[in-house]
């Protein structure tokens, strides 16, 4: 079991469409002792984020009725939740779009199709620097 760096467990609230991916992302990061909460519809997202808490945020850049880009600037807009690391992903990663994403607020960037041991440890990343910025 992998925990956050001071060995607790942390919140990780998932924003992603696709029900397989949901699935498999909330699988994994069970499975390494974290508390999840996913959520399909990015229009959901924001309050219900809010409401959860999370240490970190995942969320896909391609969504309908909400594209990824504009949920990273709502999160960062929000009072509460715009301290908390967010990690991008998205299947269409072309030239320039991790420096796109970067610019709208995500402080981590993944590209599909998932390899598990580098998405683990990219929220282990997450974790550790939420939990500096709580110290901050």
């Amino acid at each position: 079991m992998q925990l956050g760096a001071t060995g607790v467990s942390k919140r990780i609230f998932i924003v992603e469409d696709n029900e397989l991916n949901l699935k498999l992302f909330c699988d994994v990061l069970r499975a390494h002792g974290h508390e999840v909460q996913g959520e399909a519809d990015a229009r959901e997202a924001v309050g219900r984020a809010t409401l959860f808490a999370p240490d970190v945020i995942i969320l896909d850049i391609q969504m309908p009725h909400m594209s990824g880009f504009d949920l990273i600037e709502a999160i960062r807009r929000d009072m509460i939740l715009r301290r908390t690391p967010i990690m991008a992903v998205t299947a269409y990663a072309g030239r320039g779009d991790e420096e796109r994403i970067r610019e709208a607020g995500a402080d981590s960037f993944v590209s599909k199709p998932i390899a598990l041991r580098p998405f683990v440890d990219a929220v282990q990343g997450l974790i550790i620097l939420a939990e500096s910025r709580a110290l901050a």
